[in-house]
């Protein structure tokens, strides 16, 4: 039985876009008009407040002192009190503002305010939840970041279905993404309904550091389109968690939710973003997720933010309260812009001396480079025999060596040089050559 709350917001979200793509948790998820609605109508009109389950003295809520000492920039309201499962209103309104002037084709009426959520993992984690059940599939490229594997497949019991990449000439392989984009339009249509697609996109791609060629992404931009335009339902999510780390100049610098958000009626992006790499704070642990579709009212925003409050609530009740305001004390500090071009710089000189080293050396017959242009990392395809494989083995052998680096299954091998010193680079991917070179 749907619990009546989440009825109102399935009959908002069923009168457009959206409906179709509610999983069957999704369907289910409301948010209770509980101890939290009721705490925050109390806030605004009740004298005596009895309602949270906090402690207060003379109207401030009580903490610890060496707690206090510890962060002397924030009051005990910004250090302690629970923040709103939604977060802070004006942590999101200031993200959806810098989301509008890093991506100046984007309006303020094109996509939702931004939900907060605790950390960007959470954020795919909870658009899982809302938009995929079992057995249905998720497109995504091959490779990717392994906790694709381990939220869409093992956790929702969905098909995390792969396309390759990279073409054999280098570069998006462009044909590959729109067969299957296509295959999975007819897939999942069922008699006369028209099918279902959902796909993930990450750029700066995690684990090749590559972003499209503006090229390239007019063309992802116009396959999504085209399948709308055929019948088919569209989610698109874009994971962009590495936003901003653009290293070359004939790549797209916006964010494609931008152009997913106005594409068509029947393409729903979600974007899910955050601080956490923008701005070097990755134990924080607070990022965002957005909503945009030309299908969309402030209604369907409205029961979707409802959706995903019921998802925060029923896990995690609400996001850490000091890590968003340390987010936007850092954000409003003058300071901020010109450390974070210090911290770019830095990681763009270690992407050179990669790219040079690359450039210069030629890899062993069983390493193949992965094109990269972005991001934190780069990534090698192993081959062993002449197949794809051995990336473990090589993991393991260049773990005895000193070195770390991270086999993705058995074919691609991904080495981080953003927590690389730059005086190191050229050892440690020597060595890698090198080693790989003894495997044969």
């Amino acid at each position: 039985m749907i619990n009546p709350l989440a009825t109102e917001l399935n009959e908002v979200l069923d009168a457009g876009i959206v409906g179709p793509f509610l999983s069957s948790l999704g369907r289910r998820l409301f948010f209770p008009r509980g101890i939290i609605a009721q705490s925050a109508e109390a806030k605004k009109i009740a004298k005596i407040n009895a309602t949270l389950g906090m402690a207060f003295k003379g109207g401030k809520p009580l903490a610890l002192s060496p707690l206090l000492s510890q962060l002397p920039g924030l009051t005990p309201e910004e250090l302690v009190v629970y923040a709103p499962t939604a977060g802070i209103e004006s942590f999101r309104k200031a993200w959806k503002a810098s989301l509008i002037k890093k991506n100046p084709s984007l309006k303020d009426e094109d996509f939702s305010l931004p939900v907060v959520v605790p950390g960007i993992t959470a954020g795919i984690s909870y658009i899982a939840d809302l938009f995929l059940d079992e057995g249905q599939v998720m497109l995504a490229a091959d490779p990717s970041w392994d906790n694709y594997n381990l939220i869409f497949s093992e956790r929702r019991g969905a098909e995390l279905k792969g396309i390759s990449l990279f073409s054999d000439t280098g570069g998006l392989n462009l044909v590959a993404f729109e067969k299957a984009l296509k295959a999975e339009a007819n897939a999942s249509k069922t008699g006369t309904a028209a099918g279902i697609v959902r796909i993930i996109l990450n750029f700066p791609q995690n684990p090749s550091g590559y972003t499209p060629l503006k090229t390239e992404a007019d063309a992802l931009v116009a396959m999504i389109k085209e399948c709308a335009e055929s019948g088919a339902s569209v989610l698109v999510i874009c994971d962009d968690a590495y936003f901003g780390l653009f290293y070359e100049e004939n790549i797209i610098k916006e964010s494609l939710f931008g152009r997913f958000a106005k594409l068509h009626e029947k393409v729903l992006a979600v974007k899910i973003d955050g601080p956490t790499k923008e701005d070097y704070v990755w134990g924080l642990r607070t990022a965002f997720i957005s909503f945009g579709s030309r299908g969309l009212n402030e209604n369907a925003y409205a029961a979707l933010e409802k959706k995903c409050m019921g998802i925060i609530r029923s896990s995690v009740s609400c996001t850490n309260t000091p890590a968003q305001n340390l987010a936007l004390k850092t954000w409003e500090n003058p300071a901020t812009e010109a450390e974070k071009k210090v911290f770019f710089d830095l990681l763009f000189s270690r992407y050179k001396t990669v790219k040079q080293f690359v450039a210069e050396n030629t890899a062993p017959p069983s390493l193949e480079p992965l094109p990269f242009n972005s991001g934190y990392f780069m990534s090698f395809r192993c081959k062993e025999s002449g197949k794809p494989g051995g990336a473990e083995k090589l993991r393991q052998n260049l773990l005895k060596k000193g070195i770390g680096t991270i086999a993705l299954g058995d074919e691609y091998l991904r080495v981080t040089f953003a927590a690389i010193e730059e005086e190191e680079i050229t050892f440690v991917y020597r060595t890698i050559y090198e080693t790989a070179a003894e495997m044969g």
